[in-house]
């Protein structure tokens, strides 16, 4: 029989890059899928969200300026500390899928190759989605995309950690910051994360990671008006159409929710619904029938 005390797991936010109690000082009660305890999550308020954009916007102009290639290898990073920490992970998914530990093994598994997949594209977007088009002109005409900016992404619900990083990972792939709400009912895969992030390469507040309730913090991050996106993943119709119209108010780009099977392979629209589209004209000098004057 050992004599030590339980050491329990303090669980806190993630915001600017550092670990936060919510400024309310309120907490609630995680449990498992039997209805066992297993922590007390922080419950943020609408302070930490706004603290939580004035980090994302912060950040922002180091993390959309890095090339494409750094948040490649920044990205390539998380995905080896996630690997580092695998059993973890790996319990906390069991814990909060009601998953045996083989099955929350393979989730865990997919959700790292999902990371190191959405790292391999951050150079490759551009070409996808970008490139030269034909005008009638001496002209270049180029189109290239750009980062929207700060995006609040509701996490969904019931993927608590492959939902997660399927949602979060192409968002910051293509240069935005991210406040995320995780899951309410399965948060410490998502709180454990940032504990991840905050040990590799990634800037302070490029992804801002709060636990509670999206019904009273979302509203609040739709209707700001330094939020530029939101992705609408795990709201219920109710809440969506709520945050929906609370966005229309700064034209806000609006990921609707829809049924995702996260195991499928996830395609590119999650990166190409937070990018904007840039088009430069510049002239090419006089064209002649024997060419370019170059």
């Amino acid at each position: 029989m050992s004599d030590r005390l339980s050491v329990f797991k303090t669980y806190k936010l993630y915001v600017g890059g550092k670990f936060p109690r919510s400024e309310s000082g309120r907490v609630y009660e995680v449990q498992d899928s039997k209805g066992k305890w297993l922590a007390n999550a922080p419950l943020s308020s609408r302070k930490d969200a706004r603290d939580a954009v004035v980090a994302a916007r912060k950040a922002f102009g180091g993390w959309s300026g890095a090339t494409a290639y750094n948040r490649g290898q920044i990205l390539y990073r998380i995905a080896e500390m996630l690997e580092g920490r695998r059993d973890q992970f790996v319990a906390e998914v069991a814990d909060a899928e009601g998953l045996s530990k083989s099955k929350a093994g393979a989730v865990v598994d997919a959700a790292v190759d999902r990371w190191v997949w959405y790292a391999g594209w951050t150079d490759k977007i551009a070409q996808v989605v970008g490139g030269a088009n034909p005008v009638a002109g001496p002209y270049f005409n180029l189109s290239t995309p750009e980062p929207t900016g700060v995006v609040t992404v509701v996490a969904p619900q019931d993927s608590s950690f492959l939902g997660l990083i399927s949602v979060v990972a192409p968002v910051i792939a293509t240069g935005n910051t991210v406040v995320v709400i995780a899951s309410e009912k399965a948060p410490l895969p998502a709180l454990s994360l940032g504990e991840v992030l905050a040990t590799s390469d990634l800037p302070g507040g490029v992804v801002n990671i709060l636990s509670g309730k999206a019904a009273e913090m979302g509203p609040h991050l739709a209707a700001h008006q330094d939020v530029n996106a939101i992705d609408l993943a795990g709201a219920d119709a109710d809440l969506a159409r709520e945050l929906e119209v609370a966005a229309a108010d700064n034209l806000k780009r609006v990921l609707r929710p829809r049924a995702v099977d996260f195991a499928e392979s996830p395609g590119t629209e999650r990166m190409t619904a937070f990018l904007e589209t840039k088009t430069v004209w510049h002239p090419t000098g006089s064209l002649g029938a024997s060419g370019s004057s170059y």
